[in-house]
């Protein structure tokens, strides 16, 4: 499974982004809170699975989907800002929608990965298929 690292550069340019948008016009809160976001995500490996880890609070587990298509895994989702109707005097936290995507490694069992979501957090398992060992071959050099 490959690893990718966070870039902050990439969530400073959205922001940046997004303010010039509203610069020369009204400021928008509604901007800000209801921008895109990337729930962090942790990838674990034992002899049997993979394990992955993503914390989507406040989200319940009906607006998550997620689905397997041509070795890839596709989550997304979305957090609803609920708070339109009152006057917000600090907002740090980021809501939108979000789409994770991973390429699955060969030796995964697709049609097993089971999912869990607890107290915020979704659980994938992926399950390893039994890896056959190449054969030793001796090449011989001519």
């Amino acid at each position: 499974m490959n690893l990718i690292h966070f870039n902050p550069f990439r969530e400073m340019d959205s922001l940046v982004s997004r303010f010039r948008q509203d610069w020369d016009g009204d400021f928008n809160l509604q901007n800000f809170t209801q921008s895109d976001w990337t729930p962090p995500v942790d990838i674990n490996e034992s002899d049997k699975e993979f394990l992955i880890t993503v914390e989507v609070p406040q989200i319940d587990k009906d607006d998550i989907k997620v689905r397997v298509q041509d070795g890839m895994l596709s989550i997304s989702g979305e957090r609803k800002y609920e708070n339109e109707d009152k006057k917000a005097h600090r907002i740090e936290r980021f809501y939108g929608s979000f789409q994770r995507t991973f390429k699955l490694p060969e030796n995964v069992k697709e049609d097993l990965i089971h999912a869990d979501h607890k107290n915020g957090v979704l659980y994938l398992t992926l399950p390893k298929s039994k890896e056959s060992t190449p054969a030793l071959l001796d090449i011989k050099i001519h």
